[in-house]
């Protein structure tokens, strides 16, 4: 009976990783060209990377699983983490990200309103929950369950390109503003949590008076 050897090559798994990065990269052209993420077919994609059809499959089982892996990769190229490891990294990432969603504003627009692209983002949306609840978890968790669900489901908001959409497009601000806005609304709602008040609180709070006329 003879062992059969597997020998891993650096050189092929370089060649691999450049060919995978170049498929990614393909797509992410195209997305940020015509903005149409769900007309971009596999074939416009070899193209573009300069590789046959069958290589993309040969990296990607589907195209779905593509998909799946584009969210993450176009998360590290403009340099935004959607899965926070601290408390910190939540506060700051809409004023991080929001100013290079602006950059690429046509791939992000097309993975929030494709089918593909939503698709995509939801794939990823178990792993971002752990994640913002263990970055949360030091602020909310003294709050009873019934509050602490709001504070997570704020942040996930806050912290978003629908967010970074919608203070741009209903609010008339730039990335850089929207990304301000959003990082200062988390910033208030968690120093009101973690200074034990609750809306409720400060909505039953009296109004100061003023003697003045």
């Amino acid at each position: 009976m003879t062992n059969v050897r597997t020998y891993n090559s650096p050189l092929r798994a370089e060649k691999a990783r450049e060919t995978r990065e170049a498929i990614l990269s393909a797509l992410f052209e195209l997305m940020d060209s015509a903005g149409a993420m769900d007309d971009v077919s596999t074939e416009a994609i070899a193209q573009k990377a300069g590789v046959q059809r069958r290589t993309i499959f040969r990296h990607f089982a589907t195209k779905d699983e593509m998909l799946a892996a584009f969210w993450p990769w176009l998360n590290a190229r403009i340099g935004t983490s959607a899965t926070p490891m601290t408390l910190k990294e939540v506060v700051d990432g809409p004023r991080q990200a929001f100013p290079q969603f602006d950059m690429h504003e046509p791939a992000i627009r097309a993975s929030l309103h494709s089918k593909a692209g939503r698709e995509m983002r939801i794939g990823t949306v178990a792993a971002r929950r752990a994640h913002f609840a263990r970055a949360l978890a030091p602020a909310i968790a003294s709050l009873p369950a019934s509050e602490a669900w709001k504070v997570e489901a704020l942040a996930h908001l806050l912290f978003s390109a629908s967010a970074w959409e919608a203070l741009k497009d209903y609010g008339g601000l730039t990335g850089a503003q929207a990304g301000e806005a959003a990082s200062w609304a988390l910033e208030v709602i968690l120093s009101a949590v973690t200074s034990g008040h609750t809306p409720a609180d400060v909505a039953s709070q009296p109004k100061e008076t003023s003697d003045e006329v």
